[in-house]
């Protein structure tokens, strides 16, 4: 090569570079609110059977080509195992009891709810579960009561108390929940303390010598409300605890002679809904989803369908008058008459289901 070829060759690659750098710099926004916004799909971490589009109207009409993708969770131990894990998601579907874990564990950010337009119409009582430290983490969805349910063919006179679940007439009879958290809270009230979240270790002791009292009058733990629903169907379970609305409505809708319960000590209750992941890549659709999620027409639609309470309390002329009437969702008394399950932390979780283990392997 000449030295005029070199000095041609060498001046081209000059050029190259630094038409190449210019260009990379022209790509590189000047400030991150300059930077393009990540595009579609939404991913979401939720229960099976939430993810029709009826329960998130607004975003299904305004993406019509879908922009959505859904991961399943069986449990909340399993979503929050998943996130811990480094799982990528931009929305997620827990619920009450797991919520503070989530935060503690900087899994979801706060939410902003002046993105929401459809806030206003929240149970302030539901938006407070999901507010820790003065910040809203969760936008609340669904509610509904965990309770007594009994069939009224079987048995003649009707359980008033937690307490009754031990009644020796229910031997053999009686289905409880195969869940650490909601018998603790169950024995706990039937011992007639007030707060089942802050139980000292006497009242721990107690109510595991409670639940072991009890175990005489069970015929099996149920798992879920297709299991239960086909025992009570049948004849086998007269009684069984801790059970939701939507088992209750199957049974009805069966023909099945039950009645759902609110014993003196009130009701247990839950409540699930959102929070956006601390990594969600897709932000601005998280808020939008949430906003749809959250319309009163996507809450009423919830509530007809799974017979559990709307979280937005607008949806309530949109809901079926006969589920209205049923779990008395227009009497502004019914939350506050609800114990509702509030954050464990990750050691009383621990102690809890340690013990609900060993409950059941007492003899």
């Amino acid at each position: 090569m000449t030295k005029m070829h070199k000095q041609l060759w060498q001046g081209c690659i000059y050029l190259c570079a630094a038409v190449l750098m210019t260009a990379c710099v022209n790509a590189i926004p000047s400030s991150p609110a300059d930077a393009p916004a990540a595009s579609g799909p939404l991913t979401v971490l939720e229960w099976a059977g939430y993810d029709e589009p009826q329960y998130y109207q607004p975003f299904a009409a305004n993406h019509p080509d879908g922009d959505i993708e859904f991961a399943y969770l069986d449990q909340d131990s399993d979503a929050y195992a998943k996130m811990q894990s480094g799982f990528q998601i931009d929305v997620v579907h827990p619920c009450s009891n797991w919520w503070g874990v989530w935060v503690q564990a900087g899994l979801v950010q706060p939410i902003d709810t002046t993105r929401l337009s459809n806030w206003s119409g929240i149970s302030p009582k539901l938006a407070a579960l999901g507010n820790f430290d003065g910040q809203q983490y969760f936008v609340p969805w669904e509610w509904g009561f965990d309770s007594i349910l009994v069939r009224t063919d079987k048995i003649e006179k009707m359980p008033e108390s937690w307490g009754d679940l031990w009644d020796p007439a229910y031997a053999g009879r009686l289905s409880i929940a195969d869940m650490p958290e909601v018998n603790h809270a169950t024995a706990a009230l039937a011992l007639g303390i007030k707060d089942p979240w802050q139980t000292t270790p006497e009242q721990n002791e107690a109510i595991k010598q409670k639940l072991i009292e009890l175990k005489p009058n069970v015929l099996t733990y149920w798992t879920g409300s297709t299991e239960l629903s086909q025992l009570v169907a049948s004849g086998d379970v007269w009684i069984a605890s801790n059970v939701w609305p939507d088992t209750y409505g199957t049974l009805l809708d069966e023909g099945v002679q039950v009645a759902y319960l609110e014993p003196k000590e009130g009701r247990l209750g839950w409540v699930c809904g959102y929070g956006i992941s601390a990594n969600a890549e897709h932000v601005d659709l998280a808020y939008e989803y949430l906003d749809a999620l959250i319309s009163p027409e996507s809450m009423a639609q919830e509530a007809n369908d799974f017979w559990y309470g709307a979280a937005n309390m607008d949806a309530l002329p949109l809901i079926d008058e006969s589920v209205v009437k049923l779990f008395e969702l227009d009497d502004p008394t019914v939350l506050d008459r609800t114990i509702f399950y509030e954050t464990m932390s990750e050691e009383q979780r621990a102690e809890v289901t340690e013990m609900w283990d060993e409950v059941k392997a007492s003899q």
